[in-house]
């Protein structure tokens, strides 16, 4: 069965929507031929990247079940967490912040997001944080890319500080950090964390883990995480992934440094192919 492709010239290159042949309303969203985001518009709780379902037991577990959060998502795509967020915590107050103007007026016309509360503001992730207040949020998520990159200004120990500066006492900070081989990027993304927030954890299948793939890593940060139900969950994953945590975690970043804005790099390119097409 032959899948809808809708194309469109968006700020940052060629974008497409390529239809799931499996999911009548489902929709892979692609920037300069890397995938950002996959949602079902008739069940926004479906959550096709592995990465992403990581990222949904972090909300999951932030507050108790159903309670409404204050969400601030770094990195739009087609706001594929904040639809899961608005659906499985009615009342949440979210934000999605997108540096592409015109990536956002094709999501809001062909993926409309009508009344889940969503508001998304066109402009710098980083600057973005300096107009939230202190201690505002609950759940801050970063999930930018140029291209197949994390810019570097969105890797730095000083971006970790103004983002901790908005987290609420018992907020939570989780990243999407792509990496693979030693993971020397992730190493000091673990590093800055470590270095701004009582506890830090790490979340990644297995084999990303063992330096024998490219592939994405979710790092968790705030006062106090749950470890315990977060790995319960990672485990039980079609994909199942480790999670790192406490001395774990504090070996895995070795004597990595968190990078300070002069030295800060974007995430490394992925290998060809990757990040691609959906087959």
């Amino acid at each position: 069965m032959a899948r809808a492709v809708v194309r469109a010239e968006v700020d940052h290159g060629p974008a497409e929507l390529v239809g799931d042949p499996d999911r009548p309303q489902g929709w892979t969203l692609l920037v300069s031929g890397t995938a950002q985001s996959h949602v079902d518009l008739d069940d926004p709780t479906h959550l096709e990247f592995e990465y992403v379902r990581r990222l949904a037991h972090v909300a999951d577990l932030v507050a108790p079940e159903a309670h409404p959060l204050r969400v601030l998502h770094l990195g739009g795509g087609a706001w594929t967490l904040a639809r899961y967020v608005a659906t499985t915590r009615p009342g949440s107050v979210q934000q999605v912040v997108e540096v592409d103007g015109g990536l956002v007026d094709l999501v809001r016309s062909r993926l409309p997001a009508d009344g889940m509360g969503i508001d998304v503001l066109v402009g710098d992730a980083r600057a973005a944080l300096t107009r939230v207040a202190p201690g505002s949020v609950d759940l801050l998520v970063l999930d930018v890319f140029a291209g197949a990159r994390t810019p570097a200004h969105l890797t730095s120990a000083e971006f970790l500080a103004a983002a901790a500066r908005v987290l609420a006492p018992a907020g939570v900070y989780a990243a999407n950090v792509a990496d693979g081989g030693a993971l020397p990027f992730a190493r000091t993304q673990v590093a800055a964390a470590l270095a701004r927030f009582p506890e830090v954890a790490l979340v990644a299948a297995p084999d990303i883990l063992r330096g024998r793939r490219f592939g994405n890593l979710v790092l968790v940060a705030g006062t106090e995480l749950p470890v315990a139900g977060l790995t319960r969950r990672a485990a039980a994953d079609p994909f199942p992934a480790r999670v790192l945590a406490d001395d774990d975690v504090r070996a895995f970043a070795g004597d990595a440094k968190g990078p300070a804005d002069r030295a800060a790099t974007p995430s490394p390119q992925p290998p060809p192919g990757f990040f691609g097409r959906p087959r």
